[in-house]
């Protein structure tokens, strides 16, 4: 049996493509904004649970998200084969996973826009991909740190609390997922809550 085979035995898994498959993602259309995406990848960790890896983008001033946790992703860029060219460029810039090759896509999130109107005006998709065997993460200069997280944990709904976050110097009281230090809120939050919700266990 292979490891996609292996991965798409847990029930979880299961319940996940076929929620995704049962219903339409929702589209924003917005010309004033600029568009992007995200890939969302999940491998067989160890005793095959899965796991759902993250990002810790690196620190730049100019960048509103910096040193934020994240899924890999950015902005369309011309010649992008759209945004899930977009989503596909912008993990192997970022990782050098090749998502071509070494992942299946399973399907695609409601798009996703910032809600603090000081934040740059963009729509966000994020992509789900079912990656079994990855190999390690090469980060480039755009990201800090990486990291996997098994799902048991997400779904653990302990670990989730509101937290005083700071971003652009600025203190604010936000939900957020806690695990080994790392602290994930904002856009990434809602999309994990979104898609834990699709697993059929979250809440």
């Amino acid at each position: 049996m292979t490891s996609l085979e292996r991965l798409r035995r847990d029930p979880r898994i299961g319940r996940l493509e076929s929620a995704l498959s049962a219903r339409p993602a929702i589209e924003v259309h917005d010309p004033a904004a600029r568009r992007a995406s995200v890939a969302i990848l999940i491998r067989l960790g160890a005793a095959d649970e899965p796991e759902i890896f993250f990002i810790q983008r690196a620190t730049y001033e100019s960048d509103p998200w910096s040193g934020q946790i994240a899924c890999p992703g950015g902005r369309e860029e011309p010649g992008d084969d759209g945004l899930l060219g977009t989503a596909v460029r912008e993990a192997f810039e970022e990782t050098a996973f090749d998502l071509r090759t070494d992942a299946t896509l399973i399907g695609v999130l409601d798009d996703l826009r910032p809600r603090a109107v000081r934040l740059p005006a963009v729509v966000v998709r994020p992509y789900v991909f079912l990656m079994p065997d990855p190999p390690d993460a090469a980060l480039s200069h755009e990201a800090a740190d990486s990291f996997w997280v098994p799902l048991s944990v997400l779904l653990d709904r302990s670990v989730w609390r509101d937290t005083t976050v700071t971003a652009g110097g600025m203190e604010m009281s936000r939900f957020a997922f806690h695990h080994e230090g790392y602290v994930v809120w904002g856009m990434t939050e809602r999309l994990l809550s979104g898609l834990l919700e699709l697993f059929g266990e979250a809440g």
